[in-house]
């Protein structure tokens, strides 16, 4: 999928991808409405619109991402609908059947609040975007909606499963895949090690992809 993606905004690789098929293999009702949240260059969003989605809302921080969420989704015939700012904004506010999410999960030494590391740096844990998705993610589902997450496996998928089984959804890994690290992650070894996140010469992380389901 060629996709155009402005300088400091996330490039796709294995953890979209793995979650573009999560997302063909799972499917989305006939006349769903979808929110991708850090929607990045809008992959997801234009996957969910590839997929039969009949309303698409893409959310993120970055004026540049949605701008090339807007321009890829065009480029395609579709629209999208986009909004600058957090995910916990809509709360309250609309309801959506299918919710994708490709945060941010490398765990880091603190949160950027500008620059391309946001799409990716989160924290001590790597989850300081995580726990609040999953926090909210009850309440952005409309009835029998779906949620799919995807993150490494050093941000604990079991403390994800918790969280939203803890919120009343139905919770379970559907995808998971070993992939060698990329740039930020190599970068990042020796302190990752040093945390105990990852063996010392480890070079290849899991993504898993989460399936939440709203009764």
């Amino acid at each position: 999928m060629w996709l155009m993606r402005p300088p400091g905004v996330y490039r796709p690789q294995e953890d979209t991808w793995l979650m573009a098929e999560a997302l063909r293999e799972t499917g989305i009702p006939r006349g769903g409405r979808v929110l991708d949240v850090c929607t990045g260059t809008g992959a997801l969003a234009v996957a969910s619109g590839l997929a039969g989605a009949a309303e698409v809302t893409a959310v993120d921080l970055s004026r540049r991402a949605l701008l090339a969420t807007w321009v890829n989704a065009r480029s395609r015939g579709m629209r999208v609908r986009v909004r600058r700012g957090d995910f916990g904004d809509l709360v309250g506010r609309d309801e959506f059947d299918v919710v994708t999410a490709n945060p941010p999960y490398v765990p880091s030494v603190g949160v950027p609040d500008r620059g391309a590391a946001r799409a990716w740096d989160a924290g001590p844990a790597g989850r300081s975007v995580l726990d609040r998705l999953c926090a909210v993610m009850p309440l952005l589902l409309a009835d029998k909606g779906m949620g799919l997450v995807v993150h490494s496996g050093l941000c604990d998928p079991e403390v994800t499963l918790r969280q939203l089984r803890g919120g009343g959804l139905k919770a379970s890994v559907v995808a998971r895949r070993t992939v060698p690290f990329g740039p930020v992650m190599r970068g990042r070894a020796e302190w990752l090690a040093r945390r105990g996140f990852i063996a010392r010469g480890q070079e290849h992380e899991e993504l898993v992809v989460i399936r939440a389901d709203a009764a």
